[in-house]
């Protein structure tokens, strides 16, 4: 009797957090999940990471207070910390691998990404992934000295610190799809870690609907002069790095430039932000990424994934691959002291609504189709029901040729062929989505031409 007594107490004890959440997420609880986004842990896990004195990909794996080594067992520390918030549903693991000699690399060397994985209730032949990243390596001047300071409190600190807080306030709920928060390592020397974990994905047949990457989004003042606490960049690639000669084509013919499906997800991104970030500017960049220069999301487009990069709007190089120097007054290299706690919580709030939104909300209808059997100032749109459970019909939505966003949209029902009478395919651009019985909306899927 005394024995039963006590597991009865022992029950009642335990924190309400360690328990399994019940019911899938809903979006008072997304509303809540961005509210929970603190920027004083933001800004505690940007200092820890820089405490570390350097995280350069070649810098020291065995020693407990510097190097890189010391970052990825924390940042696995961290993870595992958030697991017991999730009632042990979230799974960390290291992915570790050996790098062959490379330009930045001059000698095999063990890279690693910390992984936390959130899983899905989707069936798991039906399971969808949806990916948010930030690198936790940092360099200097010289990207392959592995002795001094190289603190990344923006590049990439921020990024890895936002995964971090999404991580813990998303870990306790459930989701339809799968979820990966992700730091990963060897960005500085040629997006190595990212490369790998996108070539791992692509060989599991992992069904990934959107990678996001953070990478600096750390400081709210430009080297321009700008203050701009309120937006953030979000750029992502029009044609996709995976067409196809015969898809090159059909796009000439019809066009289709602007609706590849990373188009689709950061346009999805910032209709999220419109309605849970409301104070914070999503700026849709139509770039794979920054001219000439490139981050994590980029080996997921090259297979074939939707993935985008977050990024604030006024960069300052003086802290960015900088040694920590002061010259004619002016302090170079990446303090934390430049960075802005409130706007990347906001950023995290960004990336959170939609990494959440996207988890919830039905998979983009597959085999859209503009019919063309018929020569008509009508449009005749077909796509496949959707087998996910919950959606209960599809919209249409539509925009001019020069608009960067849906401008209209339409609810057709629980059909798979719907006519838009009096809108000409030459004169608009259309995509499908489904919905729920929610109201979440799938992101759009843009329709090739079919007979």
């Amino acid at each position: 009797m005394k024995q039963a007594l006590f597991v009865v107490l022992l029950l009642v004890a335990l924190p309400a957090a360690a328990k399994a959440p019940s019911a899938i997420a809903s979006d008072a609880d997304v509303r809540r999940m961005v509210h929970e986004i603190r920027p004083e842990n933001i800004e505690a896990t940007i200092k820890k990471l820089v405490s570390f004195g350097t995280r350069n990909t070649l810098s020291a794996q065995e020693d407990p207070k510097r190097g890189i080594g010391a970052a990825r067992d924390w940042i696995y520390g961290e993870f595992q910390g958030i697991r017991e918030a999730s009632g042990g549903r979230l799974m960390v693991e290291k992915q570790s691998f050996t790098q062959p000699p490379v330009a930045r690399v001059p000698r095999p060397t063990v890279l690693t990404n910390v992984l936390a994985t959130l899983p899905g209730d989707l069936p798991a032949d039906e399971q969808r992934y949806v990916i948010v990243s930030g690198h936790y390596d940092s360099i200097c001047s010289n990207p392959i000295d592995a002795v001094r300071d190289a603190p990344g409190a923006n590049d990439d600190a921020s990024g890895t610190a936002a995964v971090l807080e999404m991580a813990r306030v998303m870990a306790p709920h459930r989701f339809h799809a799968t979820i990966v928060f992700a730091c990963v390592a060897g960005e500085e020397q040629g997006l190595l870690g990212s490369t790998y974990f996108a070539e791992y994905a692509k060989s599991h047949n992992w069904r990934v609907e959107a990678m996001f990457t953070n990478d600096i989004i750390g400081s709210s003042h430009g080297a321009n002069g700008i203050h701009d606490d309120r937006s953030v960049r979000v750029f992502s690639e029009g044609i996709p790095s995976t067409e196809t000669e015969a898809e090159a084509r059909t796009r000439h013919s019809v066009g289709g430039e602007e609706d590849s499906p990373s188009r689709q997800i950061a346009r999805f991104i910032k209709e999220s932000a419109r309605k849970f970030v409301p104070g914070m500017r999503v700026t849709l960049i139509a770039r794979r990424d920054r001219y000439l220069r490139g981050g994590d999301h980029i080996p997921f487009n090259e297979r074939g994934y939707a993935a985008v990069r977050f990024t604030e709007p006024n960069e300052d190089y003086r802290h960015q691959h900088q040694n920590v120097r002061t010259e004619y007054g002016v302090q170079y290299g990446d303090l934390p002291e430049f960075d802005d706690f409130p706007y990347i919580a906001n950023v995290a709030r960004v990336n959170g609504a939609a990494l959440a939104s996207l988890a919830l909300a039905p998979d983009a209808p597959a085999g859209a189709g503009l019919v063309t059997s018929r020569l008509t100032t009508d449009t005749d749109l077909v796509w496949r029901a959707s087998a996910e459970p919950g959606v209960v019909g599809y919209e249409i939505v539509w925009r001019d040729t020069t608009a960067p966003d849906w401008e209209h949209a339409v609810a057709v029902g629980n059909v798979t062929k719907y006519t838009m009478k009096g809108l000409s395919k030459d004169n608009y651009l259309f995509g499908i989505r489904a919905v729920d019985a929610a109201g979440r909306r799938s992101p759009a899927s843009y329709p090739r031409p079919v007979r």
